[in-house]
């Protein structure tokens, strides 16, 4: 998986006061949880472009005070106005402990149902898992190719043995449905076959 740098700085106090001092100088208050103890530290906020503002998955490397922290995002909280970023949380990542994170995923193949006229409808664009940092994967792929116009494609189908989903087993990650145009063309394709019984009948008579 595809990792960030962010380059922070150790805070010494956590106050209302503190906290409101570095977003007006434009930096994110910081906290990094999973360690000996929390670490509370502060980042500029153009340091998250690569790991917010991006569909891809990313882990980080959070450097303060001359020690590289390996981590990942966990929560993340903003202005409900101006969309600034007011605070981030991240989990410290260790070789053998599961770790959650939310991994992008990726539509591939054209179903038969949109060949036949149906809408593919995707109802998870990210998925939550858990697995050990080593088994994170960068995305999940997801080959719709043989769904047809009312079939579904769950969470259960795509279990692998690396990492677990966080979500039921019956969640819709993606389906097929009818669109109208489709209903339409159905709905045409019946009446033509209903008038052609009442004719072949009409003519038996």
């Amino acid at each position: 998986m595809k990792s960030i740098t962010i380059q922070g700085t150790k805070r010494e106090s956590v106050g209302k006061k503190s906290t409101k001092a570095l977003r007006d100088a434009e930096l994110v208050p910081c906290v990094v949880y999973g360690g000996t103890e929390p670490l509370n530290f502060s980042a500029e906020e153009r340091s998250f472009k690569g790991l917010v503002y991006t569909p891809e998955a990313h882990t980080v490397s959070i450097e303060v005070d001359g020690k590289t922290i390996p981590a990942v995002l966990q929560d993340i909280q903003f202005h409900p106005i101006t969309d600034k970023i007011l605070h981030a949380d991240f989990y410290q990542l260790s070789a053998d402990k599961p770790v959650i994170m939310e991994v992008p995923v990726r539509v591939t193949g054209r179903s038969k149902g949109v060949v036949a006229g149906g809408v593919l409808r995707q109802t998870y664009r990210k998925l939550k898992v858990k697995a050990i940092p080593a088994n994170l994967p960068d995305e999940i792929v997801v080959d719709v190719t043989p769904l047809k116009i009312g079939n579904k494609l769950y969470v259960e189908s795509l279990k692998t043995d690396k990492y677990t989903f966080m979500h039921p087993d019956n969640a819709v990650v993606v389906a097929v449905k009818m669109s109208r145009n489709a209903s339409k063309n159905a709905a045409a394709t019946a009446d033509d076959e209903d008038e052609a019984v009442v004719a072949e009948e009409a003519s038996a008579e």
